[in-house]
């Protein structure tokens, strides 16, 4: 196949020339990395990419094509997409098409054959920044001054251009046991599926909601779903955690539901210098001493107090509890390879999360037992009494 040319231009001018792959035409975002050897559909569709142009460090990509049943929302989110080296050809009994014309139909510009593994050392040295991809101009210098016009991730508030327009009910598989309010704040499928094969029916809120809402359904506990942006910018989030967490209704978050915890419980947050993403980081569950190899999306982190970007574990331990409006707080899980805070756990209302995805899809599946500690939290919680008004 016979390819136009394209460039990418990171915003300190570093340029990558390659090939057009995907649509034609010129996009714009942050430039980030993604490990996965696996799950390049599910990495499309997942709505925490919003505004950001994914480099895949498998240097192959779209060689089992794409289906109508691995997609994590309704559509591709990715702002661009970077590869080296895309199949010829996809072969796999459950494609149902190309991803390179999938890409082309969905209008997300893409470059291939470019050298992906110098790429991400150059972002793992510099940093996460903005990014242009283009297949209509070849002049570096024209494409940098509109990299650098570009908005960046921080400060960035986008849980609205993700979430859905109205709400619906994922319904419990076999007898029903609970009912979840969840807070779409960029939700993938893979959650409510998730809940329902554990007998959960749950509700899907548009962010925007109220407690009000939230109540209305006869919710048994709440979950505050993934999603893109700046934490430091999602006060309704927060401030609905803090309702819910003042009634003892369970709350579970996961990846930018963790953020919004954070904040609701009056931890800061701040951005990672290239963030976590991809299906292979380990993480230990301080509470077993079991280390998990999770799956990860997220370019923000919960700021532990006393606990500074750049310091270690040793320097700053993440074992105490820290006392707060809602009584006292510690970390449950901490990524082992840069000591990052990656859950947390309430000790006196019914809340935890984690910063990575228990729901991941291709996987892997270490962390699927939170959501039976989820659902064993709602059962305590109603046999302690029922739900909380």
């Amino acid at each position: 196949m016979r390819r136009r040319p394209a460039i990418l231009v990171l915003e300190d001018g570093r340029t990558f020339r390659g090939e057009a792959y995907g649509s034609v035409g010129e996009t714009f975002g942050e430039a980030v990395f993604n490990t996965g050897m696996t799950g390049y559909q599910e990495t499309l569709t997942d709505p925490s990419y919003h505004r950001q142009v994914v480099v895949q460090t498998a240097p192959h990509i779209g060689n089992t094509g794409v289906n109508t049943e691995d997609d994590e929302s309704a559509r591709i989110w990715v702002a661009g997409y970077v590869v080296r080296d895309p199949a010829r050809i996809g072969s796999n009994w459950r494609a149902t098409g190309a991803l390179e014309d999938r890409l082309a139909t969905e209008g997300v510009v893409g470059i291939a054959g470019v050298d992906t593994r110098a790429l991400t050392r150059h972002l793992r040295e510099r940093g996460a920044m903005r990014v242009g991809v283009s297949s209509l101009t070849e002049d570096p210098l024209e494409l940098l001054a509109r990299v650098r016009e570009a908005p960046r991730m921080e400060g960035a508030d986008l849980s609205a251009e993700v979430t859905t327009a109205r709400p619906y009910v994922v319904q419990a598989e076999g007898e029903h046991r609970f009912t979840v309010a969840a807070l779409d704040l960029g939700i993938k499928r893979n959650v409510p599926r998730r809940l329902a094969a554990r007998g959960v029916t749950t509700h899907v809120l548009p962010a925007s909601s109220s407690i009000d809402d939230l109540l209305a359904t006869g919710a048994d506990a709440v979950f505050f779903s993934p999603g893109p942006g700046d934490p430091a910018t999602a006060d309704h989030p927060a401030g609905l955690a803090r309702e819910v967490m003042r009634r003892q209704l369970p709350l579970f978050g996961i990846c930018f539901g963790s953020q919004i915890l954070g904040r609701a419980l009056g931890f800061g947050t701040y951005k990672l210098g290239y963030g976590h993403r991809g299906i292979n980081q380990p993480v230990l569950d301080q509470s077993t001493g079991k280390v998990e190899v999770t799956s990860h999306n997220h370019g923000f982190a919960v700021a532990w107090p006393g606990r500074e970007q750049g310091l270690s574990a040793v320097d700053a331990p993440l074992n105490q509890v820290i006392d707060t409006d809602f009584g006292g707080v510690e970390v449950s899980h901490v990524c082992l390879n840069d000591n990052v805070v990656e859950g947390l756990r309430a000790k006196d209302v019914p809340a935890f999360t984690v910063q990575y995805h228990p729901e991941a899809a291709a996987g892997p599946h270490d962390a699927d037992y939170l959501f039976d500690r989820f659902v064993e939290l709602i059962g305590d919680r109603q046999s302690e009494g029922g739900k909380h008004a």
